[in-house]
Parts: structure tokens; sequence; C-alpha cells
């Protein structure tokens, strides 16, 4: 299957440069927490709108590993091409697009974070991160150990359950799964877009245990309301080179 080809699920098209990285994200845990909106637009620049669904604000805290990262045209290389990943994100629209913007992200990988930090300006902090699956379990653990941030960790496990699904069109499912774009915006107010490209997020039921999460507190947000959950086994995905987006 060639992924590009394939675009009828996106809200809009692909862009005309080509792309420039592959990724493959697994065992893909999405946990979200109802937070203060307000506590949350203090910590997204402006002139990015924050996105609520039915009045709620979400804050997305997301584990899962990433294997067969590799820039276009070459190939995986051991010890850099796979490694855990765990986000922290708000919800956020700019010029029409509804995209995702990124508080914060843990890998263990030293050079993917410099990396990131210097290419796509994200917040990334390097960790000491473990995963692993025992039978249908995934055991998953990471504590920031990069000192750019304050101390951060996740520690919990995680098993999905029930038949497979595509979140329908309107649900909240679909709200918090599919998004195409990341925006970052730099020290003078510009808003920089990152396409991204994938198949829709094939969804399953999970039960989830969490020993250790400090990922909200170390944003300043109180995250104790009801834990909506989402488990996808992962997607595919195509990465372009951020532009800037809008005046």
């Amino acid at each position: 299957m060639i992924l590009s080809d394939h675009t009828d699920h996106r809200p809009w098209p692909l862009p005309d440069a080509p792309w420039v990285m592959h990724q493959a994200w697994n065992d893909f845990l999405f946990t979200h927490v109802p937070v203060d909106p307000a506590a949350v637009r203090a910590l997204v620049p402006d002139p990015l709108e924050l996105q609520l669904h039915d009045g709620t604000c979400y804050l997305g805290i997301i584990p899962f590993h990433m294997t067969d990262v590799r820039p276009r045209g070459t190939v995986n290389v051991p010890g850099l091409s796979a490694f855990p990943e765990l986000n922290v994100r708000a919800y956020v629209t700019y010029g029409g697009r509804s995209g995702v913007f990124f508080l914060s992200l843990e890998a263990h990988n030293r050079l993917a974070v410099e990396t990131a930090r210097l290419t796509y300006d994200l917040p990334y902090y390097a960790a000491d991160m473990h995963w692993e699956r025992v039978g249908r379990t995934v055991h998953y653990r990471a504590r920031r150990t990069d000192t750019r941030g304050p101390a951060a960790a996740w520690e919990g496990r995680y098993t999905p359950e029930g038949d497979p699904f595509f979140a329908p069109a309107g649900s909240l499912e679909r709200w918090l799964s599919e998004r195409y774009c990341l925006f970052t915006v730099d020290a003078g107010g510009q808003v920089w877009l990152t396409d991204v490209h994938h198949m829709p997020w094939p969804l399953r039921r999970v039960h989830v245990e969490v020993d250790t999460n400090t990922m909200a507190a170390a944003h300043g947000l109180a995250a104790d309301g009801p834990m909506h959950t989402m488990y996808s086994p992962g997607v595919d995905v195509l990465v372009w080179t951020p532009r800037r987006f809008g005046p």
C-alpha cells in the first residue's frame, strides 16, 4: 500500500511538497483528562486558539513507542530508528485547521530529542524510558532526566480489550484522535504548521492502570478528573517539513 495514495479520510489535501520523514507509531495509548481551559490557555501561545469539545478542554497524555523512524530515502539505523516516546498535548485551531500543540514530549533517544528541538522547534526532553509487552499487556515507564524541564514521570500498564473499531464522525473519540497537523509558534509570534499523514486510527477499548503520573503537574495543571482512554495498535505516519502558516 502506498500510504500517500489514500487521502479520502483527511480533512484537507496533502501538501504539494514531498514528505520528509517516515515513522511507525505503535501500542498507542490515548489518555485524556478534562482540565481548566484558562490554565491551558496560559500555556498555549497566541495566536493559536484553544479548542474545546462540548465545552470541555482535554489534555492528552500519550505513551507509545516508535519504530522505522527514518528520513525519506534512507533505511533503519539500529539504536536510532526505534524508541519509546510520550507526549503531553492540547488541542488547538488556527487558520481554519484543527491540530495539536505539544506542551512536552519525552523520548528515550538523545539524538531524536536534539534533532526535533532544532528542526521542529518542539519541547522534547530526554528521559529514561522502557516498554515491554507481557501477554496482551504493555508495561510502560517514562522518567524525565533532562534538566531543561521540571521533573516528570509516567508509569503504568495497559491492556487492549474488545473488538477493533474506527471512531464514527462526530464522536469524541474521533475528535481526540484524528489530527493531521501540529502547530508551533516561534519567538516572533509566527505560526508554523507541520503536516502529518496516516490512515484512520484503528481503536480498541483498553484497561489502564497508572502507578505514577506527574506529567500534567509538571505544567502546573490539575488533571484529577475522569480519564478517557483508547488504545490503538498503531499507524504508519508520514511527516512533512514545518512551514509558515498564516500571516
